[in-house]
């Protein structure tokens, strides 16, 4: 098991790094509190009235790591090995086969990853990687959206077969979900609205998480959506550094703070509670595994990154 990654940012602020993300809808907050208590001033570089005037909240998706993080309940953890079964009969690899369609849930709204166009066209690193996965299984592949809650809830129906959507592999999705291999890695980050003035985290007049409250939307794109409608209960939210890049490449009002707070192992998922899937998750793993060594991962990552090639292993 790849030992636990620590980083130091800023003062006095230690992070645990290890091994989620997504979600989609309409902005309605709701909120969640991690722990309150007094505060600390550093403000260096920002003047004392606008770092007075930064709410010690956090914005956040709803089911994401970001959010247990802040709560103090994250619990990254790794891949169990995936073991070739003995026949695929009554598996959902041979459902999918006959069928000849691999439904993948996604996220409509969490570009670079994925996101839809105004003609109903799917697009992203996830998209991509979900056709190459249904291309080396000889099948098409059919994208749907769904909210993160309901995908990480696991009891899926049926109503689709894979995630493809960035999830990272925890100990308590594990009880209900199975993982592939990682097929990519990114930092998780924490942002602040431009309007904030604040641009490093020891201008921060607390500290993160100790003294600061969780406050969650559907989507960690719904944080950003609420900055740039001025919004200044929403002026720091933590998500993606894949994310905030995107935000800013498109001029959306955020800048990048801090050093990485952790590293996100992110793989396909399948519903534990669904049909017999040990063929399948078997297959994709290998499929995920060729893409590894081939470059297929490599050319997608650096395509929607900026040319970063975040499918290396950060702890290897």
């Amino acid at each position: 098991m790849r030992s636990t990654r620590l980083a130091l940012l800023g003062s006095g602020l230690l992070l645990v790094a290890a091994c989620s993300t997504g979600g989609g809808g309409t902005p309605a907050p709701a909120t969640s509190t991690a722990t309150s208590t007094a505060t600390s001033p550093a403000t260096a570089g920002v003047p004392a009235t606008a770092a007075a005037q930064i709410p010690a909240v956090v914005c956040v998706g709803e089911a994401t790591t970001y959010l247990d993080w802040l709560n103090g309940e994250f619990e990254p953890d790794v891949q169990d090995p995936v073991e070739e079964p003995a026949d695929t009969a009554g598996d959902l690899l041979e459902t999918v086969q006959e069928n000849g369609v691999l439904r993948i849930s996604v996220d409509k709204d969490y570009a670079p990853q994925s996101y839809q166009e105004s003609d109903g066209s799917w697009v992203g690193f996830d998209i991509d990687v979900g056709k190459e996965i249904a291309e080396r299984l000889g099948v098409e592949a059919e994208f749907q959206h769904q909210d993160w809650d309901i995908i990480t809830a696991g009891n899926w129906a049926g109503r689709w077969d894979i995630s493809v959507g960035s999830m990272t592999i925890t100990t308590p999705r594990k009880d209900i979900l199975s993982f592939t291999q990682p097929y990519y890695y990114t930092p998780a980050y924490m942002a602040a609205s431009t309007r904030s003035g604040i641009t490093t985290l020891d201008q921060l007049p607390f500290t993160v998480p100790d003294d600061v409250e969780a406050t969650t939307l559907p989507t960690d794109a719904n944080c950003i959506e609420q900055i740039a409608a001025g919004r200044p209960e929403f002026d720091l939210l933590i998500t993606s550094g894949t994310v905030i890049d995107e935000a800013t490449n498109s001029d959306q009002p955020i800048v990048k703070i801090g050093e990485p707070i952790y590293v996100e192992d992110l793989a396909v998922a399948i519903d534990k509670s669904g049909p017999a899937h040990e063929a399948l998750l078997y297959e994709i793993d290998q499929a995920i595994g060729e893409m590894h060594s081939d470059g297929t991962l490599t050319a997608l990552s650096e395509q929607w990154f900026d040319g970063a090639d975040l499918t290396q292993d950060p702890g290897e």
